[in-house]
């Protein structure tokens, strides 16, 4: 589950500490590992995987950590149009930088808009396996991965310590059922919406090896009928723009 939660971690997130339900505290300090928690967010995974079609926008905020210990936070968005089991179109932007990515089942795409330059590799799979093989081969994170790992068998629940059932709160208009997880070196919790929608709409997460403990939260809008066209996930390169290579993580591996 860490390497799971590690994806999610590394490509945004957003905001401070969550708003506790009256008897939060008891359920937090007690050191278990409850089943039903874990099962909740399994199911919500399955739940995920069936969807067809998908548009999701998250706003974003993480903390960065300078060599001096001293914290400072950065906003910034992540617009994901998805089509199961192997289209994405995904567009990252904040005050440092805006990225776009489009996959077609055959190639994925990085594109720099403000630089004018952009790299394409070959990789095939589903959605989960792409945002993997990304990280893996290229060093590439994917905000808010864990989207299209959660329900299949890259989402392993084992490393996780303790697991708390927190309250029902309301996000974004939504009666949510608030979980806590922790495992080593990292607490998450996640708000996933009640009903027959089990969507995840509010993401936290801590990283608590660190000293200054720096949080990474995203807050998530759904669309579950967008309209969809094939270009949507083709790259045509804007007029002037150059292409270079993706360097591979390992130059060693991309040689072979």
């Amino acid at each position: 589950m860490k390497r799971m939660v590690g994806l999610l971690m590394t490509g945004m997130l957003l905001i401070g500490s969550s708003t506790f339900a009256a008897d939060a505290p008891s359920a937090v300090q007690e050191s278990s590992r409850d089943a039903k928690a874990i099962d909740n967010v399994t199911s919500m995974g399955k739940y995920l995987r069936g969807l067809k079609t998908f548009a999701v926008h998250s706003d974003i905020n993480k903390d960065e950590v300078l060599m001096n210990g001293q914290k400072l936070q950065f906003a910034g968005t992540a617009d994901y149009l998805v089509q199961t089991p192997n289209r994405l179109r995904l567009e990252v932007k904040n005050d440092r930088r805006h990225r776009m990515y489009t996959y077609n089942g055959k190639t994925l795409t990085q594109y720099a808009p403000r630089i004018g330059y952009y790299a394409t590799v070959d990789l095939t799979g589903t959605l989960g396996e792409v945002v993997r093989q990304a990280k893996e081969k290229y060093d590439l994170d994917f905000p808010l991965a864990d989207l299209f790992l959660w329900g299949t068998d890259m989402a392993d629940t084992k490393d996780i310590k303790e697991a708390a059932f927190i309250g029902v709160e309301h996000i974004g208009g939504h009666d949510c059922d608030h979980f806590a997880f922790r495992q080593e070196g990292v607490d998450w919790q996640i708000w996933i919406r009640q009903g027959n929608q089990p969507l995840p709409l509010k993401l936290v997460i801590t990283t608590t090896d660190d000293p200054s403990q720096p949080q990474h939260v995203a807050v998530l809008k759904w669309n579950l009928s967008p309209k969809l066209d094939n270009k949507d996930f083709l790259f045509t390169p804007p007029e002037g723009s150059k292409k270079i290579e993706m360097a591979p993580s390992d130059p060693a591996a991309g040689n072979k």
